[in-house]
């Protein structure tokens, strides 16, 4: 479970990048982003009417940086991948190895 969040089928794992787990965080309208609940007392989506502008739903306050179903996708997870460093290729010198 460490740098990854089971949650999501197919998450990938932060692990080995340099990229931290966050906390959930509460938005200026109460909700809760980030505890994979995706459910929370005060979001406009449990309390839906005519009234409510869906706009008020839009901006980063929404998005949570690392526990977001957008790190699921293909594009996402490529972009994780290169952030992981190999450890085999992390000392490689371009015409020495490090054991010569």
């Amino acid at each position: 479970m460490h740098d990854t969040l089971p949650h999501i089928s197919n998450f990938p794992s932060f692990k080995g990048t340099e990229i931290k787990m966050e906390e959930p965080f509460v938005n200026s309208q109460g909700v809760v982003i980030g505890d994979s609940k995706y459910s929370s007392p005060n979001s406009p989506l449990n309390n839906w009417s005519e009234e409510v502008d869906p706009s008020i739903m839009a901006g980063d306050e929404w998005v949570h940086p690392t526990n977001d179903i957008g790190w699921a996708s293909k594009e996402n997870a490529l972009l994780l991948e290169s952030k992981k460093r190999e450890p085999t290729k992390q000392f490689m010198h371009p015409q020495h190895e490090t054991k010569d």
